[in-house]
């Protein structure tokens, strides 16, 4: 004999919710988790460039006495001829979007900042560098500065 019963198969409403429910939680911990640890990242790029800044300026002052000016720092001919070691991505944040790869005069986000002292020294007429002060921004929050050993 048969039977008259339909029997059903599949998923119902609830059960379908609670896993979309499930999957969404999930999704949303992954973005979150991911973009912190890209933050991470650039922060340490950040602080590597720096760090690899620091040690060509100091290199050069051991040298030749005295401080690149930010005038010479940006000027790629004297980068070639005398921070031989340093590769001009160093002086570009990971965000900085610009063509070329710069420092600024002073502390901004998503751009590496380096301030040589005296004010206006060009290592000419106007005096030389005698300190420096490199800065870059951090996403985290706060700031990464290297100053001169002098």
């Amino acid at each position: 004999m048969t039977s008259l019963k339909k029997t059903n198969r599949g998923f119902t409403i609830v059960e379908l919710l609670i896993v979309i429910v499930i999957i969404g939680i999930l999704a949303a911990l992954v973005v979150t988790t991911y973009s912190g640890i890209q933050k991470k990242a650039r922060d340490t790029e950040r602080k590597t460039d720096v760090n690899a800044l620091h040690g060509q300026v100091e290199a050069y002052q051991a040298q030749n006495g005295k401080y690149p000016s930010l005038a010479q720092m940006n000027d790629s001919t004297f980068r070639g001829n005398n921070l031989k070691g340093l590769d001009a991505a160093a002086l570009k944040d990971p965000n900085d979007q610009s063509a070329s790869p710069t420092l600024a005069a002073s502390p901004a986000s998503n751009v590496y900042s380096y301030q040589a002292t005296p004010a206006n020294c060009d290592n000419g007429a106007n005096g030389d560098c005698t300190t420096y002060t490199l800065t870059a921004t951090l996403e985290a929050g706060g700031t990464y500065v290297k100053q001169s050993l002098n």
